[in-house]
């Protein structure tokens, strides 16, 4: 599937959760199901004016007209409509167009497939809250961890917290059980890593499904949920710093 597919396909599943918008979301303290929506919802208006408007300097989301009244938040219809919005900028935009992103791609390519993951998780957030036990598949998860790992030594308010943690030159290695996907995760100076693909040992370990990695490095799993080899204080601690 295409990320503007993916991007269709999710945001229809997300809304179809969205039928009692009190409901608290325990993936994301504080949230009720309407501040989850209403997130996503920005989040997609927020990439369409970048890439309508070929943005090329760091704007916030809360900055970019949301179409809600003041205090108001979003339901299913409001975000199918930012959905929609995003796919027809998506369509219409060259990829290869410069525009501002926070991650190390200063391209409108690197927009979709953020907007997939961001709404793989929060999909997943939805489910969770409502009981029902995600499913992503396999391929799209194994493009996720990818994607989480691409961004990460970018991510301006995580770096610094990783370098608190003390731990530079440790490694993480990560093993999906039910799919080609192996992952070593080193971490360097100032809180930023680098990793690499393919089978190593590291100085704490984590195997599971696709699914339940690309859960896991987004703070949606436990690592008790999964089989840990190694130094599992250390795994603990960095994955409850590293989840976006």
């Amino acid at each position: 599937m295409t990320y503007d597919s993916l991007i269709e396909t999710e945001a229809a599943r997300l809304g179809a959760l969205a039928t009692d918008l009190s409901i608290p979301v325990p993936t994301c303290p504080g949230w009720t199901m309407a501040d989850l929506i209403t997130h996503v919802g920005q989040t997609h208006r927020w990439a369409a004016h970048i890439l309508r408007n070929q943005v090329q300097e760091r704007i916030w989301s809360r900055q970019v007209p949301s179409g809600l009244a003041e205090g108001r938040s979003g339901d299913a219809a409001w975000l199918a409509a930012g959905a929609a919005e995003l796919l027809d900028t998506l369509r219409a935009t060259d990829p290869s167009m410069t525009v501002w992103t926070w991650g190390p791609d200063r391209q409108a390519s690197w927009w979709p497939r953020r907007m997939v993951f961001e709404l793989v998780v929060h999909r997943a957030d939805a489910e969770l809250a409502l009981g029902i036990d995600p499913v992503v598949p396999a391929d799209v998860a194994i493009d996720g961890v990818e994607e989480f790992l691409h961004n990460l030594p970018y991510a301006g308010w995580i770096t610094p917290r990783l370098a608190e943690l003390g731990v530079e030159g440790a490694t993480i290695h990560l093993h999906a059980t039910d799919a080609d996907g192996e992952w070593t995760i080193t971490q360097g100076p100032a809180g930023r890593i680098s990793w690499e693909r393919g089978h190593a040992k590291g100085d704490s370990a984590v195997q599971g499904t696709a699914q339940d990695l690309l859960l896991l490095m987004y703070g949606r799993r436990s690592p008790e949920e999964l089989t840990v080899y190694g130094d599992a204080d250390l795994l603990g601690r960095w994955l409850a710093t590293a989840a976006f």
